[in-house]
């Protein structure tokens, strides 16, 4: 990249500031700052470390991260990005702790998902969930441990015979036949519609049929399906850690703990009854959902909270001329 601008620079091409887009941390080195213009890094959403609580679910998903994480903090010294940088966007308290300690000064928060506003619309909430009325539940990712889906088919199998429940699994991955037949072993056939991939605007369909969105991933750096499903305007619950703890409280959903398996489940299963016992306490959770969404995580949003950055290290590069 630096080879291309200084040949564009040559051809009369020139910029007030150079903002590196690169949200995955071990990759995202760079040496733009040779170009002599302000850098920004990110938004980067590395350094999300482990869980403790979960080690069945790490020892399966994540033993590769440990040496790309190591080689990403030598590619970035032997580059200089950090130290060259004039702010670093960093999506999550996690990645703050991870950046050097003598240059987290320059990290600015930012979220590296946004939400297409379009796609991801409010529709008519579903009928109230009741004793002839099923409570509806939707979970869209990938089928891998870390994703916690076989916590989220426990909690169901221990919620239908109490109250009609139905739970939409959209996507696929390396788990899809092992979820498949946990939810024939658990009795879920029933209440359990594996839809595989679909389109963003068939997933935003399927999030607006749901009373709330779940994702019980263990280890999220971000959460994008939390946005969307809070631009359809539903509630969400997550687990406590990472990127979703920084999105979701309890004005619009629920935070499960991330104290280990049978916390989540006790906790989704809890939520479940109160969804059903207060469905408008819900409701308006969901449309509070919707209001963040709109104000925060649209692109338009988004691009306002670059453009009013950029002018920021703009003016304060000129005060720092005089």
């Amino acid at each position: 990249a630096l080879k291309i601008l200084r040949q564009r620079r040559a051809a009369g091409a020139d910029w007030d500031i150079v903002h590196a887009v690169t949200p995955v941390s071990p990759l995202a080195a760079t040496r733009l700052h040779r170009l002599g213009r302000p850098v920004v890094l990110g938004p980067w959403n590395g350094g999300l470390g482990n869980p403790t609580h979960f080690p069945d679910i790490m020892r399966a998903d994540a033993a590769w991260v440990y040496p790309l994480r190591r080689l990403g903090q030598g590619i970035d010294w032997l580059a200089g990005s950090s130290r060259h940088a004039a702010a670093i966007l960093t999506a999550n308290q996690a990645t703050v702790d991870s950046v050097a300690p003598r240059y987290r000064h320059r990290c600015l928060t930012m979220l590296e998902n946004g939400v297409d506003l379009e796609v991801f619309a409010p529709g008519p909430w579903p009928d109230p969930p009741g004793p002839a009325r099923p409570l509806r539940l939707n979970y869209v990712g990938r089928f891998i441990p870390c994703k916690g889906i076989s916590m989220l088919l426990e909690a169901v199998a221990r919620m239908k015979d109490r109250q009609p429940i139905l739970l939409t699994l959209v996507g696929a991955g390396p788990l899809d036949a092992e979820l498949r037949a946990e939810v024939q072993t658990r009795g879920l056939s029933e209440q359990v519609t594996f839809t595989g991939p679909l389109p963003p605007t068939e997933v935003a369909a399927r999030m607006r049929e749901a009373h709330l969105f779940c994702l019980p991933s263990v280890r999220e750096s971000g959460g994008a399906v939390l946005l969307e499903a809070m631009a359809c305007a539903r509630p969400v619950t997550a687990v406590a850690f990472g990127g979703p703890a920084e999105i979701v409280d309890d004005a619009v959903g629920r935070l499960l703990p991330d104290s280990g398996r049978e916390a989540v489940v006790a906790a989704l299963v809890e939520i479940f009854h109160d969804v059903v016992a207060q469905p408008d306490v819900w409701r308006a959770r969901g449309a509070e959902s919707l209001r963040r969404a709109r104000q925060y995580y649209g692109w338009e949003a988004k691009m306002d909270e670059a453009i009013t950055l950029y002018q920021r290290l703009l003016a304060q590069g000129e005060r720092d001329e005089r």
